[in-house]
């Protein structure tokens, strides 16, 4: 019954060590845990025969000798709290000096289970990380540098934490090889540095990672060799499952450095990768990395379809990331000029009213109304905070560029001739040169067949019957020299805008009446039966031919000047 005696006073000694820790007798309790510690290597050194008497240094040393461990289940328990106590308190050398014995006691032999070993140790980790992260907007670093060595500084307290842990429990020379400790204690590592922005050390941390996994392609800056891309596809699970942890952490990396190159070579490694069960919230952040990567190449529908991975793998990790997340695929739905919206979708409808996002739902129902006063209402008066993800404000003038100009070929559509400043005050009022700038984005890609004459502010769009045909002669943009394209833009009334806008008769018979110009003068407006108004009417049918008649006219008289000479002239005639 003794051994049972002395658990019994072991337990009691413990739990009354925790109830002085509670009550806020740090001393106190520090002493009675050193108690706890004493009782059960004296236990344990008497129940061997050994002499007991040792004092608590010769207890500390007696581990790396003895037959049988000095320390119990009991004083592994008892020196991680005197870890904490010591954290709390914010002296660093006396909490390092219990976490290098903790790991002691670890190494020592069968002392303590391996699932009590690896949740000891990962409870250290997580404190002392989130210690530094509790810290790090009042500590500053440059990217590869470290602070001064401190007994205070909490990114210090991490570094050497991280540092012991790897020492002691590598596969090959830690004192407790155990590769499945090492590689999470790796995974976290990396990411303290990825958030410390100690580029040179994530990298090489990295390499390690790469090369414990079987990847022989790891090379110093962690990028894996192209020729080991098939074993990777189709590793085991549990190999599979580890590469998309390291994935995540190189994704980080490279997208912090804008290596576009390099980030997509990762991205796309990774989504080949078969048999492997990350963790949501790790596939949810390679995913979204992915998304900003298609974001910043302009890839508007990749980046949509991403962002609506990353959404529902961060749903289903119960991540509150998923809402940035679902802000980015609204986003990236909007850019792509996209009819279908997002919140149609069964795993995004749930969150449609939520208050961070009924913003971007109004903002979503702005746009695909083209009700562009709205639109820009809510970003300027920064509706459930849209603007201060630093990603979004990235990308609002792309957002702005893209609803001017869906709203922009609204107006113009029903038009042959419309002054550039009527745009401009159906898009809200913007500078002519903005919607000049819109035209000729549209005249280049080829969706908009017109010119512009840039001395009398006027765009001038080729009439187009019912089923499409041109109405004047095959010439693409109805008359430059030579048979110019229809993105030809006169910019002090060329021979081709002069004929345009003062000899071109069909524009004088419109509804304001009368034949110059006016100050945001509208010209006829297509309807089903054809290019002009009133098609049915026999005016208008003659408009269109004297359209017709007058560009094949301007046509001719450019082809006599190319050909010069009255000769010329009279052969063609």
């Amino acid at each position: 019954d003794e051994p049972d005696d002395i658990d019994v006073a072991l337990e009691n000694a413990y739990y009354n060590a925790k109830q002085l820790r509670d009550s806020g007798d740090v001393d106190d309790a520090a002493g009675a845990f050193e108690d706890v510690v004493k009782m059960e290597t004296e236990a344990l050194s008497s129940g061997n025969n050994d002499d007991s008497d040792y004092d608590d240094e010769d207890m500390k040393d007696k581990d790396a000798g003895g037959k049988s461990p000095i320390y119990g289940p009991w004083s592994y328990k008892a020196i991680k709290q005197l870890v904490k106590l010591h954290l709390k308190s914010g002296d660093g050398t006396k909490m390092m000096e219990q976490y290098e014995r903790m790991l002691k006691v670890v190494g020592s032999g069968n002392a303590v289970s391996p699932n009590a070993v690896e949740k000891g140790v990962n409870g250290m980790l997580e404190r002392v990380s989130s210690l530094y992260q509790g810290s790090s907007v009042a500590t500053t670093t440059t990217s590869g540098g470290t602070n001064s060595s401190s007994s205070t500084d909490p990114q210090v307290w991490a570094r050497n934490v991280y540092d012991s842990t790897l020492r002691v429990f590598h596969p090959k020379t830690g004192s407790s090889p155990n590769e499945r400790l090492w590689f999470k204690t790796n995974l976290k590592y990396g990411q303290l540095l990825y958030e410390m922005n100690e580029t040179s050390k994530l990298q090489l941390v990295i390499r390690d990672l790469l090369r414990s996994s079987g990847e022989k392609g790891g090379s110093a800056d962690g990028a894996g060799g192209e020729g080991s891309d098939e074993g990777r596809s189709s590793g085991g699970g549990g190999a599979s499952t580890h590469l998309m942890e390291i994935s995540a952490l190189q994704i980080q990396l490279y997208s912090r450095q804008k290596d576009t190159k390099k980030l997509r070579e990762v991205f796309q490694r990774a989504m080949r990768v078969q048999g492997g069960i990350p963790h949501p919230r790790t596939l949810a952040l390679i995913q979204e990395l992915g998304g900003k990567m298609h974001m910043t190449n302009r890839e508007f529908d990749s980046a949509s379809k991403t962002f609506f991975q990353a959404f529902k793998s961060y749903d289903e990790a119960g991540d509150p990331a998923r809402l940035r997340c679902l802000k980015y695929l609204v986003m990236a739905s909007m850019l792509h000029a996209s009819k279908i919206n997002p919140f149609d979708s069964q795993e995004a409808r749930p969150y449609k009213d939520d208050s961070e996002i009924k913003a971007m739902t109004n903002l979503v129902a702005a746009f695909h109304n083209n009700e562009i006063t709205e639109f820009e209402g809510i970003l300027q008066r920064n509706e459930g905070k849209i603007m201060d993800d630093e990603f979004v404000r990235e990308h609002v003038s792309d957002l702005l560029r893209t609803i001017r100009t869906q709203v922009l070929r609204k107006v113009i559509g029903p038009y042959t001739r419309i002054s550039l400043e009527a745009i401009a005050r159906e898009l809200n009022g913007i500078p002519v040169s903005d919607v000049e700038s819109l035209l000729v984005s549209l005249i280049l890609d080829g969706k908009l067949d017109g010119r512009i004459d840039q001395a009398g502010g006027i765009l001038y769009k080729r009439a187009e019957k019912g089923g499409g045909a041109a109405t004047d002669d095959g010439t693409s943009g109805g008359g430059g020299e030579g048979g110019t394209s229809s993105a030809t833009t006169s910019a002090a009334g060329t021979a081709s805008g002069v004929s345009a806008s003062s000899g071109n008769a069909p524009m004088s018979v419109s509804g304001k009446g009368g034949g110059s110009r006016g100050k945001g003068e509208i010209g006829f407006g297509e309807d089903d039966d054809g290019a002009w108004g009133y098609s049915g009417s026999v005016e208008a049918r003659n408009c269109a031919s004297l359209e017709s008649l007058t560009l094949a006219l301007e046509h001719l008289t450019a082809s006599v000047t190319s050909a010069g000479g009255k000769g010329t002239y009279h052969q063609i005639m």
